[in-house]
């Protein structure tokens, strides 16, 4: 029998979803609070967590967050039911790794379509032999960067990168992060950036993709390029560019593979957890 943890406040609230749930032939344990329910996620690991969001404790989103980044629970499909539907909290609760998201008041056919969504989930990562994945997104605003860096390092810190390694990817992720930010989304704070972290049996792959139009990054004038690093340097200057430039050649010696999309807004970084060997 698969089990659901329901991590509600509403006592009652939360006898009548196991009610619905026993009807599917899920087994249902039920948490109060956010701590409660971390507990119990990390005990006795759930099937499908079902998490409202207005907790006495912590929220649900930072419970969200915490099971994301710990590589014990980051595989657990967690869907968010919650009275603050609107598409603000929407976004926030997809940002933090929910699988779905079901507002109050909801049929029970939207609870069981929501529940089976996040379970395909977790089927496709055992399929693909993943030991985790995590997609967030971030408003096209620089100053968000600082909590992508913090959860980068969480997340980094669940693998067999060591800490050298780990600061690398860092700073491969933040380059490739503001520039999906300036020109992807060209500052345009409501177009989101929608970042995937997929942990391999050997390496670590981040896929960084905004909404802009994409480019051509063999024909970029006003970055820097490995045979000659510093002519670009001129061309920033009468474009009215801020200094830099060095953003993609610099990334690139800080990880073990990176490519684009043939239309270049996605970029995929690849970094070994084991010391790569050349030929």
């Amino acid at each position: 029998m698969a089990t659901a943890l329901i991590v509600e406040d509403d006592s009652e609230q939360a006898k009548v979803v196991a009610r619905i749930l026993r009807f599917r032939d899920f087994e249902s344990m039920i948490a109060e609070n956010g701590e409660t329910g971390l507990r119990l996620t990390r005990q006795y690991p759930p099937d499908v967590l079902l998490l409202d969001l207005m907790l006495p404790d912590i929220n649900g989103f930072d419970v969200c967050r915490q099971l994301r980044q710990d590589r014990t629970t980051m595989l657990i499909p967690v869907v968010m039911l919650t009275a603050l539907s609107d598409m603000q909290h929407r976004v926030q609760g997809f940002r933090v790794g929910a699988n779905a998201y079901v507002g109050k008041p909801y049929r029970v056919d939207e609870l069981y379509e929501a529940i089976s969504a996040a379970r395909s989930w977790r089927v496709s990562m055992d399929q693909r032999l993943l030991q985790g994945e995590i997609s967030v997104e971030l408003n096209s605003e620089i100053t968000l960067l600082k909590d992508l860096n913090n959860f980068l390092m969480n997340v980094c810190q669940t693998t067999q990168l060591s800490s050298k390694k780990i600061m690398q990817l860092r700073q491969a992720v933040m380059e490739m992060a503001h520039n999906a930010i300036e020109w992807g989304n060209q500052h345009q704070s409501e177009r989101p950036v929608k970042i995937t972290y997929r942990i391999h049996e050997d390496h670590l792959e981040i896929v960084v993709r905004d909404q802009g139009s994409g480019f051509d990054r063999r024909d970029l004038p006003h970055a820097a390029i490995p045979e000659d690093p510093f002519s670009h340097l001129d061309v920033r200057e009468k474009l009215g560019l801020r200094a830099g430039g060095f953003g993609l050649l610099i990334s690139q010696g800080m990880v073990d593979e990176m490519r684009y999309n043939d239309l270049g807004n996605e970029v995929t970084l690849i970094k070994r957890f084991a010391e790569s060997r050349t030929p």
